[in-house]
């Protein structure tokens, strides 16, 4: 392979497009949309998606460029870019802030006011969390999830919904879910507090007992939204509920006996049966929605 095609490679590998499915939280809230009677904007939904891409591969260029000197440590984290010493060190600021500024500028240019706002508050997360959260246990995973439930915020905005309380703690509570895992993951795997200071803070019982802590908040949020919810038809408010408890159970699983969890993504497309759970869910969900929206 060429040196400009390798460097090339390497800046891909920087930016993590593979982690952008985790902006799958974005599209939460459409099901739920389309029983609201919103005006959606389908073209403003996909830009959102867009800048958000951006703004979470401007924090992973940040994070990696900031942690190339712990990241060597990592049996995973050594293979990066900048940590290994393919690329510079300045490539990590420079990709980083070129990305910030396309996905702040896209995020300001969209209809829904609130984009730009919301997108900018992200960056300003990540910085946080970069530069001081993850070294504090607790306020490391509550920063973590923070970012998820941004972005269902986010996507509250695109479709012209307001975030109603239940899908903010049904988010917040699966997010919190998928963060102790990624703690949990750390420990498993022998890192100590040289790489990750938070770890410091942390048992294996006390993730354990946060897990399903979080775990049974998320089932039961999201069976109490089942029922209260004016979105979904009558007769099939719980017709999504087995899927989301299946699916929880699945993480639970992959966490405990599989020792997995340190990746949202890899939980998710390493598991043929929670992706299966999930197209079965907005299968469910879509059919339960009283579709109301205009475009």
């Amino acid at each position: 392979m060429s040196e400009a095609a390798s460097a090339a490679r390497d800046l891909v590998r920087l930016v993590r497009p593979r982690d952008w499915l985790k902006n799958v939280f974005v599209l939460l809230p459409l099901p739920f949309a389309l029983g609201g009677g919103s005006r959606m904007e389908p073209a403003a939904l996909a830009l959102g998606l867009v800048a958000m891409s951006l703004a979470s591969s401007a924090a992973y260029a940040f994070n990696d460029w900031w942690d190339a000197g712990r990241d060597w440590r990592h049996p995973r984290k050594r293979e990066r870019p900048l940590a290994a010493g393919r690329l510079p060190a300045a490539a990590g600021p420079a990709v980083s802030l070129g990305l910030a500024a396309a996905g702040t500028a896209l995020a300001f240019g969209l209809a829904p006011a609130p984009a730009g706002f919301l997108v900018t508050s992200y960056l300003g997360l990540q910085v946080l969390y970069t530069l001081y959260g993850k070294h504090v246990p607790l306020i490391d995973v509550f920063l973590l999830s923070s970012g998820f439930v941004l972005r269902v915020v986010l996507g509250c905005a695109l479709v012209g919904v307001p975030p109603s309380n239940w899908l903010l703690l049904c988010s917040s509570s699966l997010a919190l879910l998928l963060a102790l895992a990624k703690r949990r993951a750390d420990l498993v795997q022998g890192l100590d507090e040289r790489h990750r200071p938070s770890l410091a803070g942390y048992s294996r019982a006390f993730l354990d007992q946060g897990l399903a802590v979080s775990a049974g908040l998320t089932i039961t949020a999201y069976a109490l939204y089942c029922m209260d919810s004016a979105v979904l038809a009558p007769g099939r408010e719980f017709a999504s509920l087995p899927f989301v408890v299946f699916g929880v159970m699945e993480c639970l699983r992959i966490v405990h006996a599989e020792d997995g969890g340190g990746s949202p993504v890899d939980m998710l497309l390493s598991s043929p049966v929670l992706l299966a759970c999930s197209f079965a869910w907005a299968g469910a969900i879509l059919l339960s929605v009283r579709v109301s929206v205009t475009i």
